[in-house]
This record gives C-alpha cells, sequence and structure tokens, in this order.
C-alpha cells in the first residue's frame, strides 16, 4: 500500500466505525474531520479526524473556531504512520480523549490534571472492548470491504 494509503485508510475506517457506534448507541455527534485547532502563545493542532460527542449540540453550528470559547473537540483519531503523535499540543488544547492507531494496534490516552495516562478503555465507548474491536475491525475491511465490514457491526446487538 502506498504511505498515503496506509495513512488515510485507517483513520477514515475508524471514524465510521465511532459514527456507526454513537449511532448504534443514538448518540448525537459532529465529525469535524481535520479541523485545526489552535490557542494563540500556547498550541496548535490537527488531529488526522475529530469528534464532538458530549458538546455536539454546541458545535453543530459553528462555521468557525474560537478556542478561547469553544470547547476542544472530545475525540481526536490519529493514525501513526507517516509521523509519530505527540500529546503535548493535545494537552494544551484540552482533547479529552485521544486514539492513536499504529502498526495495527490501537492505544487510547485520557487526559488527567497533568497529562494523559494511557487507558485500556474509552471514556467515550465505555463497555466496550475499543483497543482490541477497532484494530480487528480494520482487518476485517480491508479483507471484506468497509461497507461489508460496517453492515455486520450495524447488525450486532
Amino acid at each position: 500500500m502506498a504511505p498515503l494509503l496506509l495513512y488515510k485508510r485507517p483513520y477514515r475506517i475508524i471514524a465510521y466505525i465511532v459514527t456507526a457506534l454513537l449511532d448504534a448507541q443514538e448518540r448525537a455527534w459532529e465529525d469535524f474531520g481535520s479541523t485545526t485547532f489552535k490557542k494563540p502563545k500556547q498550541a496548535g493542532l490537527e488531529p488526522d479526524t475529530c469528534f464532538y460527542i458530549q458538546n455536539s449540540a454546541r458545535m453543530r453550528d459553528r462555521q468557525r473556531l474560537d478556542m478561547a470559547v469553544d470547547p476542544p473537540p472530545d475525540l481526536a483519531i490519529e493514525s501513526d504512520v507517516t509521523s509519530k503523535t505527540t500529546l503535548d499540543a493535545y494537552l494544551a488544547i484540552g482533547v479529552p480523549e485521544i486514539w492513536i492507531y499504529d502498526n495495527a494496534k490501537l492505544s487510547i490516552y485520557v487526559r488527567q490534571t497533568d497529562g494523559y495516562i494511557k487507558s485500556p478503555n474509552s471514556p467515550t465507548f465505555p463497555g466496550l472492548p475499543i483497543v482490541k474491536m477497532i484494530p480487528r475491525l480494520i482487518q476485517q475491511a480491508f479483507a471484506q470491504g468497509t461497507s461489508q465490514m460496517l453492515r455486520q457491526l450495524r447488525r450486532q446487538p
């Protein structure tokens, strides 16, 4: 697979999985994709993709962001193929949860007061084995096709 495809496909597939899970749970969400988030004189970042979930109602009509008043995205997703994600900018912006997909493995980082801790569980999806589930579903998408994988995921109870 070409590096660009190897980089883009996993995070797009993860985004589809996130929206399928949120829809199954009848939860509202807003996909902000790879929006640039900046706090002047502090940090700036552009996740591969991100979502507003807890803050979806507040953010659904936004055409522009002002990090002085707008919250950070609730979930950011990174695919570490061409470069490695550093968490410092995410901490400065205040993103509560980051998923990093690297080398067919998913790591979840949850913000604490003084930094991020690696977590086996997702606060966004408590009770779901996200760390094991996402790599398996990505491989299933590569083997069967993304649309087929998503149809099967949606049919699961």
